[in-house]
């Protein structure tokens, strides 16, 4: 990879930036199963539950917030507490140059820093790039959840991609 991109981690003044990156991903793509908009209000609380453990980081590109990435909590309960879930979005006009792999591999590494054992990605069926860069960096599908989500008056499937840590 050859793009000159810089990844740091998220400031509070980052989330508009990284809301409309998001946002378009909800009007225009299965990678997210959310299909309304993202309040700002709303991104700010996300924002807040994250931390040293579960870190969002910025991909910088020219200048320009190229695309963000985070670590969550997989599930409430205690017992999934080393467990994480990974996000990542690319600005659309950016697909394509390597810019998700170099956030997935920052997100390994910070889930390696903070003690995690296991990575998850719940992935579209469809999304075959983003499935193609966790199986890149060794993610395996643990399972398929058939007709999990209905999005744009459509039945899409969601494969389970682990990594362990």
């Amino acid at each position: 990879m050859s793009v000159d991109v810089s990844i740091r981690p998220a400031r509070g003044s980052d989330l508009e930036a990284i809301n409309e990156i998001y946002n378009y991903y909800v009007i225009h793509s299965t990678c997210t199963f959310q299909t309304e908009p993202e309040t700002i209000r709303a991104r700010e609380s996300w924002f807040a539950a994250h931390g040293v453990d579960h870190p969002i980081f910025i991909a910088e590109y020219g200048g320009k917030m190229a695309g963000w990435a985070s670590l969550s909590r997989f599930h409430p309960r205690a017992a999934y507490r080393y467990t994480v879930e990974d996000s990542v979005y690319v600005h659309p006009d950016l697909l394509g140059m390597g810019i998700g792999t170099l956030l997935l591999i920052k997100l390994i590494e910070a889930a390696e820093t903070a003690g995690h054992h296991s990575i998850v990605a719940l992935i579209a069926a469809d999304q075959a790039g983003s499935l193609r860069v966790h199986e890149k960096l060794d993610f395996t599908v643990a399972g398929t959840l058939k007709q999990a989500g209905m999005k744009f008056n459509k039945w899409v499937d969601v494969i389970y991609m682990q990594r362990m840590v």
